[in-house]
């Protein structure tokens, strides 16, 4: 069964009902989900929110992730070799990566590595079309998008079932406006993410731009429970006289930020660590890893069922935007349009009251007998009158049209571009400047919104079922 009508192009069409195939197999619940997406889809569509190639499904990765972020040598790649079991992520003290590098199961392919064009154009990946995103940030960098992305497969018990994204430093200076613009998407689609730091530079205090991007504006977001903060190669510090002030200095870096509570982690890899001599030390390190580390791994365990309600919570709070914010965003435009254009439409009208009046003049009659003559149904005086009425209405749609374009100019930024297409939609010559309500958006419109949002309550509920059972009777 076709999952979407025919307002997705064919291209979307078959990759969403992959998509469904694939959910029908592993969660029906995720799989009632992409079906409601569809209700939203036409809503979207109608508004001009949504192209024909475009669906709010296709916004949202569908696997669960977990995404590793920090600083150049800050051993994310030895934590996801580690992770893997496999020499999957080059390593060493300098940047020896610069894309972000997709890690992906494959039982019969493992050990690929595939260009980012098979990122950009699978929905299924948090990375569908961000060659778009990455074209509206820096002009001609989208047709590079195998400079920023690539995926590699692996066979790891571990990777099946879900993503991992290792990424570049952060503090990289070439494609930093872009980097950083894949690294902001990163966050918001994750379920987990590991930010980690180096232990082996116990200079916080140089890394301020990092830390802002990385602590400071992330700690107030409503889903800042899914960031955990580690400090690797931790066993760098066993030679110290006081180790302790390594991982307090970072604390104190990292509280200056603005994290004052969280979880603050301290591992290392053993298979590179540096020998320890003092038994007693070493206990205490390797102590202290396996406790962080199990935390890690139950956490990273955990992100499958984060993923179900990440989804659910992204199909209610796409409803919610539009309700809330794109239909009175629109409204909004339209009034600025319908404003300027009635302003424009009285300047034209008192023009042409005025002309017939000189035109009176001109002709030797007085008002009176000139009104008269038009009740009368004189030629002379009906034919300049039609013509100033046909003049009104092409300077109208002139004007209309101007407007429009006018405003189209000023639409520079990220959010406006979005309804660029909905106005457009809105100021069709045949409709109405009188009208209010944007093209799509009425009492079915409405409808369906409360629709979804309720259907989004059931959706917890299956999921709170599925993972709970706080009666304790057994079904």
């Amino acid at each position: 069964m076709a999952l979407f009508s025919n307002s997705h192009d064919a291209v979307l069409e078959e990759r969403l009902e992959s998509l469904e195939k694939h959910l029908d197999r592993e969660n029906p619940v995720l799989l009632d989900t992409v079906r409601t997406f569809r209700e939203l889809d036409e809503v979207g569509h109608k508004m001009a929110l949504l192209t024909s190639s475009q669906s709010y499904a296709a916004q949202v990765p569908w696997w669960p992730l977990v995404s590793v972020l920090g600083t150049f040598s800050s051993g994310k790649s030895s934590f996801i070799n580690w992770f893997t079991g496999t020499k999957l992520q080059n390593t060493g003290n300098q940047a020896v990566d610069d894309k972000f590098t997709v890690v992906s199961y494959s039982k019969n392919e493992p050990g690929r590595t595939l260009p980012g064009l098979a990122l950009d154009a699978d929905l299924r990946f948090p990375f569908f079309q961000i060659s778009n995103e990455i074209e509206r940030v820096s002009a001609g960098e989208g047709r590079r998008i195998d400079s920023y992305l690539q995926l590699k497969t692996t066979d790891s018990e571990n990777v099946r079932g879900k993503i991992i994204i290792d990424s570049p430093g952060f503090d990289a200076d070439q494609q930093r406006t872009s980097t950083l613009k894949i690294t902001d998407q990163i966050i918001d689609l994750s379920d987990l993410v590991l930010v980690f730091f180096d232990a082996r530079h116990p200079e916080p205090g140089a890394m301020q731009d990092t830390l802002r991007h990385l602590v400071t504006e992330t700690i107030n977001r409503p889903d800042s429970n899914k960031f955990l903060y580690i400090l690797n190669q931790i066993d760098t510090t066993a030679r110290e006289d006081n180790p302790e002030d390594v991982i307090a200095a970072w604390q104190r870096a990292l509280a200056s930020a603005g994290l004052t509570a969280g979880k603050f982690y301290t591992i290392y890899n053993e298979e590179a660590a540096t020998p320890i001599e003092d038994e007693a030390l070493r206990e205490r390190f390797e102590g202290k890893r396996a406790r962080d580390m199990g935390e890690i791994m139950q956490r990273i365990d955990q992100v499958d069922v984060e993923r179900c309600y990440r989804i659910v919570g992204a199909l209610e709070k796409q409803a919610h935007h539009i309700g809330e914010q794109d239909v009175p965003n629109i409204k909004e435009l339209l009034r600025q349009w319908r404003q300027w254009v009635l302003v424009g439409d009285g300047i034209l009208a008192l023009l042409l009251f005025i002309i017939p009046l000189i035109a009176s003049f001109w002709m030797g009659l007085p008002v009176g007998e000139w009104l008269l003559a038009m009740v009368g149904g004189a030629l002379v005086v009906w034919t300049p009158v039609l013509g100033l009425i046909a003049a009104f209405l092409v300077a109208h749609f002139w004007l209309r049209g101007f407007v429009h374009r006018r405003m189209q100019k000023r639409m520079n930024d990220e959010d406006d571009l979005r309804y660029s297409f909905a106005l457009k939609r809105n100021t069709r010559w045949w409709r109405s400047v009188l009208l209010t309500n944007p093209v799509g958006w009425g009492k079915a419109a409405r409808a369906t919104i409360k629709s979804v949002h309720d259907t989004s309550t059931r959706f917890v509920q299956k999921l709170n079922d599925g993972y709970t059972n706080p009666s304790g009777i057994e079904d």
